[in-house]
Parts: structure tokens; C-alpha cells; sequence
């Protein structure tokens, strides 16, 4: 009697030795994808912000893609016919998933920039960067299991992996200066607020923007503001109307923390809704 081949986890296993000298050779070039000054900018915190939207605007439809071109492999697999197909499918099944749990993510990270779905949806990229969604879509097509599979889990996802680290710790530059409001929790939030808004077209909102106490009063007014019109940049890409919602800076003002820590400085760095009509 078969076995229930679904239960049995992936179990990993050392390289052959003709594998790993294949993986070997490889890193150089996953090293310059990785460390593309695009990247390393973007991690660094030293990309202007229109250039950061560019890159999240015109990557999109390579994220949005990625669960269909890792479809294209999973109807190549044969169970029972070849070894390794069961666990093959059941393995892209899963990551089909995890891959589209992303797509969603990286919506947010978008919106956080002030880059709506619909404009995302919309979008058309350069030929330079489009050119890795036509290799992907020619290479599940026309390629093998294992072709396909090195595209889309190998090709992509490692140096992917690699970059997007580095990438993810440049965020706080982005969200110190109030360019952006990357917090994912912040974002779920936020988009309930901009929900309630969207629901009660009666309803207004004051969107109140905080710093900590370092810096000039000038300077944290001024840091504070982008804080605040990041928020309402947010709430208008949900839908929120813009007579439904006005910003104030109190820079150093109005301190949540009275301490002089670094958890004092990060409670003090914040964006308070208020609302003056319609309270949820």
C-alpha cells in the first residue's frame, strides 16, 4: 500500500559535490545582483525617495508575477511518474502561498510610500527591468521542471533574499525623515482608520505629527510635518477624502516620554489620529 507521501516533511541534505561546485561558480554573479548600487543605496538610506518609488513602482509586477511563473512549474510535475515530483509539487504549492502572502506585503511596504494598488496594477517598466519578468515567462513556458524551478528559486529568490536584508535596514532612515511609514502592524491600522473614513464620509480626522527632542524646534516641526502628511498621503491612497482629514506639527512639543533614552526618542516619534468629527 502507498505510503501518504503528503505527510512526509522535505528532509535536506548535504550538496553533491558536483552540485556544490555548481552553486560555487555561481555566487559572483549572485554578488553583483545583490550589491547593485540600486540596492546598496536603497539600504543605505542614501536613494531619494523618487528614485525609491520608481524601484517599488517598477518591481511590482515581478512580485505580483512571481506566484504564477512558480505555477507554470508546478503543472510540470508528473507524481508518480518521475521521482521527486510529489515532493516537488507539494513543495510549490506551499511557496505559491508564501509567495502571494507577499505580494500583499509588499502592497503595503507600497502604500507606506504613498504607491497605491491601482497605480501598482497599472504599471508598465522599463524594458531594462521588465526584462527579468519575460525571462521567467519564456522559462516556464518552454523549460523543464528543474529550468523553471532554477528561474524562479534560484536565479531570483536567492540574491532576492540577499538584498532585500539589506534593503529592510535602510527603512529606518525612511521613516525617521517621515518619507514613509513602513510599520507593517502600523499599516493594518492605519488601513482601518482609512476603512472607518471611506464608511463615514461625515467623519474628519486630525493627523498630528511628533518628534523627539533632538534636533532644532525648526527641524523637528519640519520632521514632524512629513510625519503627519505621510499619513494623510496613506489615507488618501486608500480612498480617504481630503477634506476629511487635516495635519499639525507639534514637533518636540507634546512628548509622550519624558525620558532622554533611545525607547524614549522612539515613543516620541509618532503620528497621534485625533478625530474632531464623526469618533468611531
Amino acid at each position: 500500500m502507498a505510503v501518504a507521501r503528503y505527510k512526509q516533511a522535505l528532509t535536506l541534505t548535504e550538496h553533491a559535490p558536483w552540485a556544490q561546485r555548481f552553486w560555487d561558480a555561481l555566487v559572483p554573479l549572485k554578488d553583483r545582483v545583490a550589491r547593485h548600487p540600486l540596492f546598496v543605496e536603497m539600504g543605505d538610506g542614501s536613494l531619494s525617495l523618487g528614485r525609491f518609488r520608481d524601484a517599488l513602482l517598477h518591481f511590482y509586477p515581478l512580485v505580483e508575477h512571481f506566484p504564477k511563473y512558480m505555477g507554470l512549474a508546478l503543472a510540470k510535475t508528473r507524481p508518480g511518474l518521475y521521482p521527486g515530483h510529489e515532493e516537488t509539487k507539494n513543495w510549490l504549492i506551499g511557496n505559491i502561498k508564501i509567495e502571494q502572502r507577499h505580494a500583499y506585503w509588499y502592497q503595503d511596504w507600497a502604500a507606506g510610500f504613498g504607491l497605491g494598488t491601482e497605480r501598482l496594477e497599472r504599471t508598465c517598466p522599463p524594458a531594462a527591468m521588465d526584462a527579468v519578468n519575460q525571462f521567467l515567462w519564456a522559462t516556464g513556458h518552454q523549460g523543464t521542471l528543474e529550468e523553471s524551478i532554477a528561474a524562479t528559486n534560484l536565479a531570483i529568490e536567492w540574491a532576492t533574499g540577499e538584498w532585500s536584508q539589506r534593503v529592510v535596514s535602510g527603512m529606518k532612515h525612511y521613516a525617521e525623515q517621515g518619507s514613509a511609514n513602513i510599520n507593517r502592524h502600523t499599516m493594518a491600522w492605519l488601513r482601518a482608520h482609512a476603512s472607518y473614513l471611506k464608511d463615514n464620509p461625515n467623519a474628519k480626522v486630525r493627523l498630528e505629527g511628533h518628534a523627539d527632542e533632538r534636533g532644532t524646534r525648526e527641524y523637528n516641526v519640519a520632521l514632524s510635518e512629513r510625519r503627519s502628511e505621510a499619513v494623510q498621503k496613506f489615507l488618501r491612497v486608500q480612498g480617504v477624502s481630503s477634506s476629511q482629514v487635516e495635519t499639525v506639527a507639534y514637533g518636540e512639543e507634546k512628548p509622550a516620554a519624558f525620558g532622554h533614552s533611545e525607547m524614549d526618542w522612539a515613543k516620541n516619534r509618532r503620528v497621534v489620529l485625533n478625530y474632531t468629527a464623526g469618533r468611531p
